[in-house]
């Protein structure tokens, strides 16, 4: 079972492109606020890392969701898009001073703080302006996740957020500061989960922090627990919606929210991965001494996911029905790296054959580079093809 795309549309643009298909991004959008609207505070925001392409964040703001920014280009992409400032949380382990005034000056929602030196410079800045930013701790909950190792961010040992045992000091420190409000905690275990356990170990953790904090009339506003669902790579046309209803049930049920408490999430690759796909151009069929190769036009400087996650995408051959041969699907880039797939079976490939390499729409786009003086793919949207 293959996708379906307007081939013929195709034919005419040059290749490498992406093409989002925005009748199923717009599908998506409403599976979230349908499963997320059945209960009570919870708060979707979209996280921008994913794809900042223009048109697809106007889409998502449109659907009345908030925008997750790790950047100063990030919070400056999410604004021009639309979204508003109350409905904008800044994260990273790494915020420059530039990138903070421009939270401050926008009065963006809150700053995820990551560290206390964080924490001092954001209220210094912020004292300097004569204004209060709203402050949530990334705490560093010690949950592994079930993925790849590359996109784990809740162990000890990653570079992010504040340890739990020193959540109670940090929070005692910002209520004396005069320029910061603290307004809740943040979480965030990983990305590209689909074991919903991993989440309830997530809930049962933030259960014991509140639990312990509540002993020491700490009252907590907004609980954000990041993002992480994945999506099924394997079939994409059979799943191309995620399960939202088990992850926002996940939650419902594990997470024992206090009266009037917010729950936050930050989706990222669940939005917008399966309505994205690279499509690419066959250059040469080469017969090798062991394999064949099918070599696009696309390489890792437009999709790097493969090279550095030894990620897999669903490739299929969009041009041609028949016989089933067995290729490794590899780019033109300089890098041994700059492979697709190894050993797949594609219908019998052929100079000029177009393929759609499926699953593309998060961290695909955004993530391209200009290595070997490479331009970067366009991105088009179904509409604008019709």
């Amino acid at each position: 079972m293959k996708g379906v795309f307007p081939l013929d549309k195709f034919k005419g643009i040059e290749t490498p492109f992406y093409y989002y298909d925005t009748d199923l991004l717009r599908s998506t959008l409403q599976a979230i606020n349908a499963e997320a609207g059945k209960y009570e505070g919870f708060c979707v925001h979209y996280a921008i890392k994913a794809n900042a392409n223009p048109k697809i964040l106007n889409i998502i703001c449109q659907a009345g969701l908030g925008a997750d920014c790790v950047s100063g280009g990030e919070i400056q992409a999410s604004l021009a898009a639309g979204f508003p400032a109350s409905k904008i949380v800044f994260a990273g382990v790494g915020k420059n001073d530039k990138e903070i005034e421009l939270g401050l000056d926008k009065n963006i929602f809150c700053f995820n703080v990551e560290s206390v030196p964080e924490l001092e410079v954001i209220d210094a800045l912020a004292g300097r302006k004569g204004k209060t930013a709203n402050v949530a701790f990334r705490i560093n909950p010690d949950v592994g996740a079930h993925t790849h190792a590359n996109i784990t961010t809740g162990l000890a040992e990653n570079k992010f957020g504040i340890a739990m045992e020193d959540m109670g000091n940090v929070i005692r420190k910002a209520s004396v500061m005069s320029n910061v409000k603290f307004v809740g905690l943040h979480f965030h275990i990983g990305s590209q989960i689909l074991d919903m356990g991993d989440f309830v170990a997530l809930c049962n953790r933030i259960n014991d922090l509140q639990n312990m904090l509540e002993t020491h009339k700490v009252v907590v506003e907004n609980i954000n627990v990041g993002g992480g669902l994945g999506i099924d790579y394997t079939h994409p046309n059979r799943v191309p919606v995620p399960d939202f209803k088990s992850y926002f049930g996940t939650y419902a049920r594990h997470l024992r929210l206090r009266k009037g408490q917010k729950l936050h999430f930050e989706l990222g690759r669940s939005v917008v991965g399966q309505c994205g796909t690279l499509i690419t151009r066959v250059l040469y069929v080469k017969q090798g001494t062991v394999k064949q190769f099918a070599i696009v036009d696309a390489g890792m400087t437009d999709l790097i996911r493969p090279a550095l996650y030894q990620a897999y995408h669903k490739i299929e051959n969009i041009s041609y029905d028949g016989e089933l041969k067995t290729y490794d699907v590899v780019g033109p880039i300089c890098e041994s790296s700059d492979v697709f797939a190894k050993a797949i079976d594609l219908d019998e490939c052929h100079r000029g054959d177009i393929f759609a390499i499926r699953s593309a729409g998060a961290y695909g786009e955004i993530m391209a580079s200009q290595y070997n003086c490479r331009p970067l793919p366009k991105g088009y949207i179904s509409e604008e093809l019709l």
